[in-house]
């Protein structure tokens, strides 16, 4: 129990330094691993997931780890997913440890996945249109000229 509130403290003591801002770091909130959460976190902050939660997220950067799960919809900036997202993720940076599962659709604009991490949907660029509702072209151009020669 001792240990256990002096790594606390540690982290908390951590997260205030390596801050960017002047005024002191805010403290991210953290769903501790033994904890589920029905319903959806709204924050302008950092999330840390090492329980369950069953609902939709949006904030600055989300940290889902080793054994945390989330089941819905992500929108952020940053994710790094080292546990279980069963869902769609539109965020601007996306990692994906070895340990990660994705399950679901992630939009992003840089990605890094390392070798081992297990995906089960599509990982689609910002601004790509999806492959299902790309247009279809107007008309096709082809090219009789290979065909008279060989003739």
């Amino acid at each position: 129990m001792f240990i256990k509130k002096i790594k606390r403290l540690i982290y908390v003591k951590l997260a205030r330094r390596l801050s960017k801002s002047n005024t002191g770091a805010p403290v991210p909130s953290i769903v501790s691993e033994n904890t589920k959460l029905i319903g959806n976190i709204l924050s302008d902050g950092i999330i840390h997931v090492d329980g369950a939660v069953d609902g939709d997220i949006s904030c600055d950067e989300l940290i889902i780890g080793i054994k945390g799960s989330v089941n819905g919809s992500i929108t952020a900036n940053n994710l790094q997913l080292y546990g279980v997202l069963k869902g769609k993720a539109m965020i601007d940076t996306l990692f994906v440890a070895k340990s990660a599962k994705l399950i679901g659709d992630a939009i992003h604009n840089t990605i890094a996945i390392e070798p081992g991490a297990y995906i089960d949907g599509r990982c689609m660029k910002q601004g790509d249109p999806i492959p299902a509702e790309a247009p279809k072209p107007d008309l096709m151009l082809v090219d009789k000229r290979s065909k008279n020669k060989s003739a």
